[in-house]
């Protein structure tokens, strides 16, 4: 019998690629490959996990301890657990979980592989099996970070930072675009810091100008930017390049200057607004999407109540929180006390949440009346679910166009105009 190996990922759109650039090795040493099944049928299961925080990491530990259930009851053969929770709990994994038959951190497919008796196909090392629609991919361009927020392990389990060089990532481009993907959905820990290791230069601009001029990619799409010395150039270069998305994910996380501080964010309340009116002066209609962060220790109701007035003062056309949970290792838990209160710091995220609602339904309604450049991205009951070039996949809003009288094709582009508006949905006709 062919050898049949599950692939569960949890965590971020970084642990989505690995995963596929797993899944096409196990594919080439003639291995049968499902993706987040819950079947049993797979005779081993592979866990990509996530440990950025205490959620993420409870969800992964619930998910191990799922699955070697599910191999005590002769379901399945072996579990394996790879990724960035293992990378940093390898030891304490062991101590408390019973019946892993191994652990790998990041970036190990070839001990992987090995583990499994297989080779690594050197030939293969730009290919990866979507997990994606096929319209659409994450390129990760980079790994790991360089920066020193306080509150945060991303180094302690992904290293330093690591360019990839502009020519494998542009090769991989012309893969994925050569397989039929329209849209690129660019990802790194910190995309503004690319290339200074390798190049002594931030060059994500001159990156982004290779990407665009690769035929058969419609639109680039910038995730996780971070805000301190953001590269000016990037701007230039979005709105010279028609098939760079005018979106930008960029994380403020704060405000307030004392909050920022002990965040050691490298930016303060001035330069941050300076930022988004430089942004939207430049690129009038850029799509701005944040995240913030409650609960952080010297976060007292004065500064909570800057940080709610920030959002909505500017208004964030997409916008996520999270409450702050103390990582071991880090700055913020080795010299800040955590006093606040967990039902707290959920309350204020709540609050925030209420506050964007109200923001998303305004900016909504506006778009009511104009026509859309959309891409199908699936179908759903009555309606074919879309995106503008305004929106990311999971994250963000959707426009729906209901079914009726029309055929659409998943993966392809249309006109569409906008109609009606919810909260954090669209409703459109195609024009």
């Amino acid at each position: 019998m062919k050898r049949h190996v599950n692939i569960v990922t949890l965590g971020c759109s970084k642990n989505i690629v690995d995963s596929e650039f797993l899944m096409k090795q196990l594919e080439a040493n003639n291995i049968q490959v499902t993706h987040d099944s819950n079947s049993t049928e797979a005779d081993t299961v592979i866990i990509n996990t996530c440990g950025f925080i205490k959620d993420a990491k409870q969800e992964s530990i619930d998910t191990i301890l799922q699955f070697v259930n599910v191999k005590k009851q002769n379901k399945i053969n072996k579990v394996i657990v790879i990724g960035c929770l293992s990378q940093r709990y390898e030891n304490v994994l062991k101590h408390e979980i019973q019946g892993v038959d191994d652990y790998f951190g990041t970036n190990d497919i070839k001990a992987v592989l090995n583990s499994l008796d297989l080779k690594y196909k050197d030939e293969l090392h730009l290919e990866r099996l979507l997990t994606t629609p096929g319209h659409y991919a994450y390129l990760k361009i980079s790994e790991g970070c360089d920066r020193a927020c306080s509150f945060c392990a991303i180094p302690l389990m992904r290293g330093k930072h690591k360019s990839k060089s502009i020519e494998t990532i542009v090769n991989e481009a012309e893969s994925l675009a050569n397989n039929g993907v329209k849209e690129l959905i660019l990802i790194a820990q910190d995309l503004t810091y690319y290339g200074i290791d390798l190049y002594s230069d931030q060059k994500l601009p001159d990156l982004l100008k290779y990407l665009s001029d690769i035929k058969g990619i419609e639109w680039i799409r910038l995730h996780y930017a971070y805000p301190a010395n953001f590269p000016r150039d990037v701007v230039k270069v979005i709105r010279e390049r028609e098939n760079i998305c005018k979106y930008l994910d960029i994380p403020f996380q704060h405000i307030n200057n004392k909050v920022l501080s002990q965040m050691r964010r490298g930016i303060n309340k001035e330069k941050t607004y300076e930022l988004i009116d430089y942004l939207r002066t430049e690129i009038p209609e850029i799509a701005l999407r944040t995240t913030l962060m409650t609960g952080h220790p010297g976060e007292g109701k004065k500064e909570f109540e800057e940080l709610l007035d920030f959002i909505k003062q500017v208004k964030f056309d997409r916008l996520g929180v999270f409450t702050y949970s103390e990582e071991e290792d880090t700055y913020s838990a080795e010299n800040l006390k955590d006093t606040i209160p967990a039902h707290t710091k959920q309350k204020r995220a709540d609050t925030i949440m209420k506050a964007q609602m109200v923001i998303s339904k305004l900016l909504n309604d506006r778009k009511i009346g104009i026509s859309l450049k959309v891409i199908v991205d699936s179908k759903d009951g009555d309606y074919y679910i879309c995106r503008s070039e305004f929106d990311s996949p999971e994250v963000d809003n959707e426009i729906l166009v209901h079914k009726k009288g029309i055929n659409l094709t998943v993966g392809n582009f249309y006109m569409a105009e906008i109609v009606s508006a919810d909260d954090y949905d669209l409703y459109g006709k195609i024009s």
